[in-house]
């Protein structure tokens, strides 16, 4: 299915990439990831902008149109997250192996690299595919110990002085001044040894994950922004006005219940 050794980088393979494996790359998710599919790097520029780098595994290098392995998933059309495990839609020698961002691995990437100035504004973008070393597997925990505790965790040394500038450049600006909010509880089900739930906990939306979910946001939309003024083909998921009968029946029920 795969033609290539899927657990090998091909030198021939780098050629028409951009080399970003001395930049300081990191991946930072949750205690509970299995696969890594997203790395951010950081940057300081000379005229005290930074350099923003946000790297997503390039999938389609070893999932090629039309093969076996590219009609089962479409098939499946997603991965599964059930409470204590994945049913993923590609095998687990890619979505765990070569297309995972591990730590200390050579990986191809997509990536979108953006200047971006005191407040918040890309000036400067690349959209490029790219080869990338992620030099630590960090979690938002520690993470937030960084950020707001000024606690560096065993083996944070070398993420420490990016992760804590890049953040105190980024407080203020970004979406705070554009007006975005999209938090949002989510819950997490907790089980134990035998998969049974035991309990049910707020995910905590804390400064780690609220950093992350910025830079997340705004290479989106220098993506979305390069496709259109490019006019260029894409695919946006669109949240459709809301029916108003739907509406209606919704507040009666909510009335029914005590609620206006």
């Amino acid at each position: 299915i795969v033609s290539i050794d899927p657990d090998i980088i091909d030198e021939k393979s780098m050629i028409g990439r951009d080399d970003y494996r001395d930049v300081l790359t990191v991946t930072i998710d949750g205690d509970d990831s299995k696969d890594f599919d997203d790395a951010v790097s950081i940057k300081i520029l000379d005229n005290g902008n930074y350099e923003l780098g946000v790297h997503i595994a390039d999938v389609s290098y070893y999932v090629k149109e039309g093969t076996k392995i590219d009609e089962e998933a479409y098939f499946r059309g997603t991965s599964v997250y059930l409470v204590d495990r994945v049913l993923p839609m590609l095998p687990h020698k890619l979505s765990n192996g070569i297309c995972s961002l591990n730590e200390n691995e050579d990986r191809f990437a997509m990536s979108c690299i953006m200047h971006i100035d005191s407040k918040g504004n890309v000036t400067k973008y690349e959209i490029t595919p790219s080869i990338i070393r992620s030099r630590k597997k960090m979690t938002y925990d520690n993470v937030n110990l960084i950020l707001e505790d000024n606690i560096i965790p065993d083996g944070y040394e070398i993420g420490y002085n990016s992760v804590k500038e890049i953040s105190k450049k980024i407080n203020n600006s970004f979406y705070t001044m554009k007006g975005y909010d999209v938090e949002s509880d989510e819950a997490k089900i907790i089980v134990d040894d035998a998969c049974h739930p035991i309990d049910i906990k707020a995910r905590e939306q804390r400064t780690g994950e609220q950093l992350i979910e910025n830079f997340m946001i705004v290479a989106n939309e220098t993506v979305a922004g390069s496709i259109f003024y490019k006019n260029l083909p894409g695919i946006y998921r669109v949240h459709d006005k809301p029916n108003e009968k739907r509406i209606e029946e919704f507040i009666k029920f909510l009335s029914l219940h005590g609620y206006t």
